[in-house]
């Protein structure tokens, strides 16, 4: 099963809120928004597979992300409010099409169900080419990393897969498999099914992830769909923006009585 992260305890009648990440991403990356949502419920954060301390695997498709998901909140009581971003957001979109019972609201974050052009490969490709010998902190590695990626924000993140505690300095990401599936990550396989609860798909301002035209394929799956955009947030609006992205997450997954 996913290596799972629980922050707070249940509430009487609520079910778990599941946070789902992104490609390269771990649960450790949500642990600022899971711990404060976790007020007034159970939080639980997983690390995808071939992602932190989840299990590798050959196969990072989206029915077997969906799956592991299912697996997950069937362990945790049967039910949850899901909340997936990018790549964990599709397989949370998977995961309520194809088992709506599993999930009592869905929230995606700055994603479509639809096939990108782009491709993460050449990020896959930079930590691959990285040279792990002698680097004993994250600074060295930075400085090493820099030579392939420009931004010091994407280093930042894509660093905090790098394990430094043991032995030689390893990633946490399964770069083979990430690189092998690249194609089925970046698109989009079509699931059978329509999910008619509550879902609510949020946006960056300054993202072009969600554009108009998804909006009818995305009303055609989750016919309850709403949408909402953070003003001043890319694709990363849960980090570039966090107290703004927990409001929209606190209203949203609160029930009105």
């Amino acid at each position: 099963m996913l290596n799972t992260v629980r922050h707070g305890e249940r509430a009487r009648g609520e079910p778990p809120v599941l946070i789902v990440h992104g490609l390269f991403g771990s649960a450790r990356n949500w642990g600022a928004i899971a711990k404060r949502l976790s007020d007034s419920r159970e939080v639980l954060a997983v690390d995808m597979r071939n992602h932190g301390d989840s299990p590798h695997s050959a196969d990072q498709s989206y029915a077997a992300m969906a799956d592991d998901l299912a697996e997950v909140i069937a362990a945790a009581g049967g039910q949850a409010d899901v909340v997936g971003h990018s790549m964990g957001g599709k397989a949370a979109m998977v995961l309520a099409l194809g088992a709506p019972e599993r999930v009592r609201r869905l929230v995606v974050a700055d994603i479509a169900p639809v096939a990108y052009a782009h491709s993460q490969a050449p990020l896959v490709e930079a930590m691959r080419a990285l040279d792990l010998r002698g680097i004993k902190t994250r600074g060295e590695a930075d400085a090493r990393l820099a030579q392939r990626i420009d931004s010091p924000q994407l280093r930042a993140f894509l660093l905090q897969s790098l394990d430094l505690r043991e032995g030689p300095p390893r990633w946490k990401l399964n770069l083979d498999a990430l690189a092998d599936q690249m194609e089925h990550i970046m698109g989009w396989p079509e699931p059978a099914g329509r999910f008619d609860g509550p879902a609510l798909f949020v946006s960056g301002a300054a993202s072009d992830y969600v554009r108009p035209e998804h909006r009818d394929p995305i009303r055609a799956l989750f016919p309850r769909a709403r949408f909402a955009t953070i003003p001043d947030a890319g694709h990363w609006l849960h980090a570039e923006r966090p107290r703004e992205f927990e409001a929209v997450l606190r209203s949203f997954l609160t029930p009105n009585p």
